[in-house]
C-alpha cells in the first residue's frame, strides 16, 4: 500500500516577507492609527495595529502547507477559515513563476499553477514562495504530462540560438528576445496615459483643481494676458505629454526587461521583468494560433505587438511587446512553422507537383527548422480563391450557394492549378485576399453617415433660426476628408486567406480594423464551427460576416464583409466535410 505523502510547508524565509507584504497592504489604515495616536499623545499606540498585521502575516507561514502526490497537487491555508486547493495534475497547463524585488534578495519566488480555466483571486493556485532552486524539478515534474523535453539531437553549445540551461531550468529554441532599442515604442502604446490618469484622478479628487484655480496666478489672469494663458496651456499640455511618455517607457521597461521567448517543442517558456521578474510556462498543445496586433501609432512606426491564441489561457496573451514589425514577423514564423500534424510522419506521398517540390525543397538556413535538425520545412500551400471566385460586386441572398462543396472544394485546393507555393514569404507578409469593390463602397458609406449627421445638425441650428460663422461650414469638409482616409485605411485593412501546409495544419489568416488592426493567424484543428450571418445591409450588397468558433483566445475570428458567393468555398477550405451535406 502507497504510503500518503507527508504536508510540506512553504520555505522559511517568508516570516521575513509575509509581514513586510501584509503592511503594505493595510497603509491606508495603519497611516490613520498613526495620525490617531499622535494626535492623542499616546504614539505606542499607534504600534498595535502594525503588530497585529504582521502578526498575521507570521501566521499565514505556519497555517500555509501543501503537497504533490500522483494524482493532485493540494494547498491547504486560512488562519479562521481553513480551506484545500486540490488540482488535478493532469489539468494542469501552464506554470508561472515570479518574484519581486524582496523575493529575489532572499532567493525566493512564487509559483502559480494555472489549469486554463479563468479563477477568481482568492481561488489561484499559488505557492508564496519556494527556494529558487527547487522551481526547476518542481515545475518538470508539475509539466511532466504534457511531454516537456529539450530536443536532443541540437548541440546546444554549437548553435547560438539554442539557450542552455540557466537557473532555473528554462531551455529551448530562442524564437524571440528583447532590445533595449525597443522602448521608444511604449510612446505608441495608451499605456502612460493608464499609468498618469489614475495619479491624477486621485489629485483632483483630494482638490487639486481646486489649488491650482483658486492660486494667485490664475486670479491676477485677466482678458488682456490671452497670449500668457496660451502659453500656459501649451506648457501643461507638453508637460503632460512628457509625463506619459515618461510613465509608459518606466512602465515597458519594468515589464519587459530582459524578455526572451524559448520554444522547447511542447512548452514556451517567457522570463521578463525588471523589478519583479516573472516566468510563464505554456504548454503549446493548447496553442491554436497567433494574433500580430498593429494599432493605428504602430503601424505608423512599422511596429507590432505578438499575441498567442490559446485554449483556456488568457485570450490576448502576450509574447512580444512594441517592437519593430520585422522582429514580430520572424517570431510568429518560427512559432507557427513549428507547429506539425503528430501524424505528419504518417502522411502518404504526396500527389501534386507542388507537394513534389514542398518535399525536396530545403529549409532556410536561419529556420527553426534547420536549427533542429529536421529534414524539410513545412512548406504552405495556398488556396487561390480568385481562380473560381465571382466577382465582388454581384449580389447575393442570404443562403449559402447549394452547388457541390466538394466541387467548390476542387477547383480551389485539389487542382493542382490553383496551388501556389508560398517561398520567402511568412504568415504575417503574405498578401491576403481582398474582399472587393462592394465592400469598399460599404466601408464608404459607413463613414459617411456620421458626416451626413453632422451636416443635418448644423442645417437644423440654421432653420431653427441660429446663426453659425461661415468657418464652421468647413467643419463638414474636413470631418468627410477624415472619415474618407479612415474607410479606405479600414478596407485596405481587410483582408484573408486560406494556407495549407503539406506538413501541418491549414491556417485561416483573417485581418481587420483600422485604429487598432489585428492579423489573426488561427489553425484549422482548433476551429469547432461556423456561422456566416448577414445584415440587412450586407444581403443588399450581396457580402456576409463568416465567423470561425473556438475554444481558444477571443472564441470566435471573423472574415467580415466577404462576398457570399465565396463564404461555402471558405469554410470547406479551411475544414473540409464540415458543412456536411444538403
Amino acid at each position: 500500500m502507497t504510503q500518503p505523502v507527508e504536508w510540506q510547508r512553504l520555505d522559511p524565509r517568508m516570516l521575513l516577507v509575509y509581514p513586510v507584504t501584509e503592511i503594505m497592504k493595510y497603509i491606508p489604515v495603519l497611516l490613520g492609527s498613526v495620525i490617531v495616536g499622535t494626535t492623542s499623545g499616546n504614539p505606542l499606540w499607534s504600534l498595535i495595529p502594525v503588530a497585529l498585521v504582521a502578526a498575521f502575516g507570521v501566521a499565514r507561514w505556519f497555517t500555509t502547507s501543501y503537497r504533490i502526490d500522483a494524482d493532485h497537487v493540494q494547498l491547504r491555508s486560512g488562519i479562521v477559515a481553513r480551506r484545500t486547493l486540490s488540482v488535478p495534475r493532469p489539468r494542469i497547463r501552464s506554470v508561472d513563476v515570479e518574484a519581486d524585488l524582496l523575493h529575489r534578495v532572499l532567493g525566493l519566488a512564487v509559483l502559480a499553477i494555472g489549469t486554463g480555466k479563468q479563477t477568481d483571486k482568492g481561488e489561484e493556485f499559488k505557492l508564496d514562495a519556494l527556494d529558487t532552486s527547487q522551481i526547476p524539478a518542481l515545475r518538470a515534474e508539475l509539466l511532466s504530462h504534457t511531454g516537456q523535453h529539450t530536443p536532443s539531437h541540437v548541440d546546444s553549445a554549437a548553435v547560438p540560438h539554442v539557450s542552455q540551461p540557466d537557473a532555473l531550468g528554462e531551455s529551448g529554441v530562442e524564437i524571440g528576445h528583447w532590445r533595449a532599442a525597443w522602448v521608444r515604442y511604449a510612446p505608441l502604446s495608451l499605456t502612460g496615459l493608464a499609468v498618469v490618469a489614475p495619479i491624477a484622478g486621485v489629485g483632483a479628487q483630494y482638490g487639486l483643481i481646486d489649488v491650482l484655480s483658486n492660486s494667485a496666478v490664475v486670479r491676477d489672469l485677466d482678458n488682456d494676458t490671452a497670449v500668457i494663458v496660451a502659453i500656459v496651456i501649451a506648457g501643461l499640455t507638453l508637460l503632460t505629454l512628457l509625463l506619459v511618455n515618461l510613465a509608459a517607457c518606466a512602465q515597458y521597461l519594468a515589464t519587459w526587461y530582459g524578455l526572451r521567448v524559448l520554444d522547447n517543442g511542447a512548452t514556451l517558456h517567457l522570463r521578463h521583468g525588471l523589478f519583479t521578474t516573472r516566468q510563464i510556462t505554456l504548454d503549446l498543445a493548447r496553442f491554436r494560433g497567433a494574433t500580430l496586433n498593429e494599432p493605428l501609432l504602430l503601424r505608423a512606426a512599422s511596429a507590432a505587438q505578438l499575441e498567442m491564441i490559446m485554449t483556456g489561457e488568457n485570450p490576448r496573451q502576450k509574447i512580444l511587446p512594441q517592437a519593430p514589425r520585422t522582429a514580430v514577423e520572424r517570431t510568429l514564423d518560427e512559432l507557427l512553422r513549428t507547429r506539425r500534424r503528430p501524424d505528419a510522419a504518417t502522411d502518404p506521398a504526396p500527389e501534386s507537383v507542388w507537394d513534389q517540390r514542398a518535399e525536396s525543397s530545403a529549409p532556410a538556413p536561419d529556420s527553426t527548422w534547420a536549427r533542429r535538425g529536421e529534414s524539410s520545412a513545412p512548406t504552405v500551400v495556398a488556396h487561390d480563391e480568385s481562380a473560381s471566385t465571382p466577382s465582388a460586386g454581384n449580389t447575393g441572398s442570404s443562403e449559402l450557394p447549394t452547388t457541390s462543396l466538394t466541387k467548390a472544394a476542387d477547383a480551389g485546393i485539389s487542382n493542382s492549378t490553383a496551388l501556389q507555393p508560398i517561398t520567402g514569404a511568412t504568415l504575417g507578409t503574405i498578401d491576403l485576399h481582398r474582399h472587393g469593390p462592394a465592400a469598399r463602397r460599404r466601408r464608404y458609406t459607413r463613414a459617411a453617415w456620421p458626416v451626413g449627421g453632422v451636416v443635418v445638425a448644423m442645417l437644423a441650428v440654421v432653420l431653427a433660426g441660429g446663426d453659425l460663422p461661415t468657418w464652421t461650414w468647413t467643419l463638414p469638409v474636413l470631418f468627410a476628408v477624415l472619415m474618407a482616409a479612415l474607410a479606405e485605411d479600414r478596407y485596405r485593412g481587410l483582408g484573408h486567406r486560406v494556407l495549407r501546409g503539406t506538413t501541418g495544419p491549414t491556417w485561416l489568416i483573417t485581418r481587420r480594423g483600422s485604429l487598432d488592426r489585428n492579423r489573426d493567424c488561427l489553425e484549422a484543428p482548433g476551429i469547432i464551427g461556423w456561422t456566416v450571418r448577414q445584415t440587412f445591409w450586407q444581403r443588399r450588397a450581396g457580402l456576409a460576416t463568416v465567423v470561425a468558433a473556438t475554444a481558444a483566445g477571443k472564441k470566435a475570428y471573423l472574415v467580415v464583409d466577404i462576398p457570399i458567393d465565396q463564404a461555402a468555398e471558405l469554410i470547406e477550405a479551411v475544414t473540409p466535410g464540415r458543412l456536411g451535406q444538403r
